[in-house]
């Protein structure tokens, strides 16, 4: 299913992002701003990082040049104090990094949203990326107006029975307020069979994040894997989010084993491929 970008940009992608990731950790974030990037934000969903503490994620984000983090539970648990939430909100800031976001945060019951917006705010959060029961969206629609929070639905692909691709849940959405809209999770779409390209194009008006990854088949036993080594076409997803204007961020999420190198590899790939278009 992955479409034919010029060779011209393929190969200098491939260059660039070679360069990428032939550096060792030292100097992954001397080189990582180098390759341009124009206006795409490029940032980690930071569930990449689960099996490491949170002073470890921020500095391995560091490390290889993401500027944005968004954090799930693990990196700033739910059940945490308003006061705990400020100083992890506060340590991100300090480190230099933009926290944007956090989730996914699971909102299946209206206890669990009333906890989610609150965590929300004790953290300074703008966007929570969430997964939803359908039949609670009213709630959550008042919810992002009382606390002025944009909540952005990730599809699961295969085995999601509510929300398994962006446009599975548009028709359901479009009739609330704009701040409800989607995280896409492009390997996932990937994985239904369906182009993810032409995904986000649909539901542009309301993307609000994207998951950005790479999978080894398009097809529920497609595995996440380096970008640029699978079968989404990301010269074409990168040029078709400038585009759009796209102005969330690229949230980097590697869920295999060994995630640093693959992640480093993964950002250089991406920025070779912005330098290249």
């Amino acid at each position: 299913m992955k479409t034919k970008s010029t060779k011209r940009e393929l190969l200098k992608a491939a260059a660039v992002g070679a360069v990428f990731s032939g550096i060792n950790a030292s100097g992954a974030s001397a080189w990582a701003g180098k390759a341009g990037g124009g206006k795409l934000k490029l940032g980690l969903a930071s569930y990449t990082f689960r099996k490491f503490d949170l002073d470890e994620t921020i500095k391995m984000t560091k490390q290889i040049g993401l500027e944005y983090i968004c954090l799930k539970s693990m990196h700033m648990p739910m059940e945490s104090t308003p006061a705990e939430l400020q100083a992890i909100a506060a340590k991100v800031r300090d480190a230099g990094l933009v926290l944007h976001g956090g989730g996914v945060v699971k909102m299946k019951k209206p206890q669990e949203i009333d906890a989610g917006f609150e965590y929300a705010k004790n953290a300074g959060l703008k966007m929570l990326v969430i997964s939803p029961d359908p039949k609670l969206l009213p709630l959550i629609d008042t919810k992002v107006k009382e606390y002025d929070v944009t909540v952005a639905i990730h599809n699961h692909g295969p085995g999601d029975n509510e929300f398994p691709t962006p446009m599975a849940a548009y028709d359901e959405i479009k009739k609330y307020d704009a701040r409800i809209g989607f995280c896409h999770d492009i390997g996932h779409t990937m994985r239904m069979g369906i182009d993810p390209v032409e995904e986000t194009i649909r539901c542009a008006d309301r993307l609000h994040d994207v998951h950005f990854k790479d999978v080894t088949v398009a097809a529920k036993e497609g595995k996440s894997c380096i970008t640029g080594r699978g079968v989404i076409d990301i010269v074409k997803m990168v040029r078709t989010l400038k585009s759009l204007n796209y102005g969330g961020v690229l949230s980097f999420e590697y869920e295999a084993e060994d995630p640093y190198v693959s992640l480093a590899e993964s950002v250089g790939y991406t920025r070779g491929v912005m330098a290249a278009i």
